[in-house]
């Protein structure tokens, strides 16, 4: 099974895996979970068998903090990478600072009833842009009437996918080399009609592979996505 976990509780979801499952058998190792297409995560192997292989968000996870030789006080300082990333960090704690990390990230969610674009400065949601956008509804007719609806409803669909560029367009091209990842969502088919708009060919390297399955967009699922970009993805096998 899959869990997503906020960076903010991972450490504390990582004790609780230990002691439910009798402590863990050896330390955390940094693996390629082939199992889920080859991300990079941080895998906690438990006495009883479980596992919790725990992938990486933004990928690949940030280095240790190197270690500099002070000779005025005869010790080694470390340059942390994120919160709480110490010199001896574990890691559960480099997963957590990196997963906690200020990025600049885009959302474009594209529905055909509509569309929710934004950046986020950190979790700061700094531009956004919602569309909505009426398509007619489907006909039990038959014949003539239920094609001339059909074609209507693509037409329409055009539309909405048309708006949704443009605004992609407006919003994230001009910060296309400033994003750190590019996340999408919403219909798979809306998003396949987009990348055929030969504008938004800049900010399809950023995409990330998580895919956000909203209905028709709005403002809140844009901060829903939010959550769940920064979240840890957690795929779980349990023994009983």
């Amino acid at each position: 099974m899959w869990v997503e976990v906020g960076p903010d509780r991972f450490a504390r979801w990582c004790d609780g895996f230990a002691q439910r499952h009798d402590g863990l058998a050896h330390e955390p190792s940094l693996v390629t979970d082939e199992a889920s297409g080859g991300g990079e995560a941080v895998e906690l192997a438990a006495a009883d068998g479980s596992t919790a292989t725990c992938h990486v968000p933004f990928p690949p996870l940030s280095p240790a903090p190197r270690l500099d030789f002070d000779p005025a006080t005869d010790t080694a300082t470390g340059t942390g990478t994120g919160p709480d990333a110490g010199p001896d960090a574990s890691l559960i704690d480099r997963l957590v600072a990196h997963a906690l990390a200020d990025r600049t990230v885009g959302v474009l969610l594209v529905r055909r009833g509509g569309f929710a674009v934004g950046i986020f400065e950190g979790t700061r949601l700094a531009e956004s842009k919602i569309g909505a956008r009426h398509v007619q509804g489907r006909t039990k007719a038959g014949g003539w009437s239920q094609q001339r609806f059909a074609r209507r409803r693509e037409g329409q669909a055009r539309e909405a996918y048309a708006a949704a560029a443009d605004t992609a367009a407006r919003l994230l091209l001009p910060r296309a080399a400033d994003l750190d990842a590019l996340v999408v969502g919403g219909d798979a088919g809306a998003i396949s009609a987009l990348r055929t708009d030969v504008r938004l060919k800049p900010l399809w390297p950023k995409e990330t592979t998580s895919f956000v399955n909203v209905g028709d967009p709005k403002a809140a699922d844009l901060l829903k996505a939010r959550e769940g970009f920064r979240a840890v993805r957690i795929r779980l096998v349990e023994q009983s």
